[in-house]
């Protein structure tokens, strides 16, 4: 009996031992990427980071914990060494560190798509998919994936897919946008959400000036209302796509296509960029103005103008001189 009571407390010494005696690293920090899998696996890939010893009572003590089938994916860094107990409930807890990713304002989606396939902490699943392939991925109903997705910082664990930014990005918009659209004016010239959604991206694209961006939505509000062309030369660009060269020419606006604003009346046929949240309240809240036209001062304003005489004068004053 005493024999046996000896054994186990030397037994219960040892995994006790175990428990919390820090593995040595050979260098810090050290970093490991944990994929969903088995157990087995994830110790495997901690024994070569060089974080544990022998994976087998690594995983026997997960199991016995009860935390075999609670390990997040993941990538986990450690600064310095950590006890068996310790690093269980760092990858159970899902302690990964984490890398960012940010979706501006403005931008097109083939901005977007060079961004994330240069982003070297992403899984690239997306980079070599066209546009379409990447719109029935995600069950994109819209003809073009251009302006779905919400510009803002979204967090990831390292070697996560790009696809998962986009999910999230694109979720996202349609909360905002579908937010946004329950609680618009009354009266907008607007058929659905997606109408609003272009006509912001737009308003994206001119709003050199925060205080502008309202005022900029009801000139275009106002054009649409009454059978005006927009004239918008952010749209004539997109229109153009590889060829504009920096040079938007009087040629160019006169040439017919798609997303030719001067010679086509009501909005471009998809947005333009990515519209933030500011833009998208602007054009569900626009100005009280009667203004249909608008010039750049040169200083990031606008000059608002009823008429076509006030207009040209403005152009004169801030664009000829």
């Amino acid at each position: 009996m005493k024999k046996a009571i000896l054994v186990f407390l030397v037994f219960a010494s040892l995994v006790s031992y175990y428990l919390l005696s820090p593995h040595p690293l050979a260098h810090a920090p050290v970093e490991f990427t944990l994929e969903q899998g088995s157990l087995r696996h994830a110790a495997r890939k901690m024994q070569e980071a060089g974080v544990i010893g022998d994976a087998l009572p690594f995983v026997m003590l997960a199991r016995i914990m009860g935390k075999a089938s609670r390990i997040k994916a993941g990538n986990y860094e450690l600064d310095h060494p950590a006890s068996p107990l310790a690093l269980i409930e760092k990858i159970t807890e899902g302690d990964y560190t984490q890398s960012k990713f940010m979706l501006v304002e403005g931008e097109t989606f083939k901005e977007l798509r060079k961004e994330l396939d240069a982003n070297p902490d992403l899984k690239h699943d997306s980079e070599n998919l066209s546009d379409a392939q990447i719109d029935a991925a995600l069950a994109i109903p819209a003809s073009s994936p251009e302006g779905l997705f919400f510009p803002d910082t979204y967090y990831f664990a390292k070697g996560q897919s790009d696809f998962s930014i986009l999910k999230r990005a694109l979720a996202s918009m349609e909360k905002r946008m579908g937010s946004a659209w329950q609680k618009r004016e009354s009266g907008l010239p607007f058929r659905d959400p997606y109408e609003a959604l272009t006509l912001a991206s737009v308003v994206e694209k001119e709003t050199g000036k925060e205080a502008d961006r309202a005022m900029i939505a009801a000139v275009f509000i106002n054009r649409l209302r009454l059978g005006m062309k927009l004239q918008t030369d952010p749209a004539v660009i997109y229109g153009l796509g590889e060829r504009f060269d920096g040079n938007l020419r009087k040629q160019d606006l006169l040439t017919d296509q798609p997303y030719n604003t001067y010679t086509r009346a009501g909005l471009p046929p998809t947005p333009i960029s990515m519209p933030g949240q500011k833009s998208i309240y602007a054009v569900l809240h626009p100005a009280q103005t009667h203004a249909l036209y608008f010039v750049a001062k040169g200083d990031g304003s606008s000059i608002f103008s009823n008429s076509l005489a006030e207009h040209n004068r403005a152009v004169n004053r801030y664009q000829k001189k």
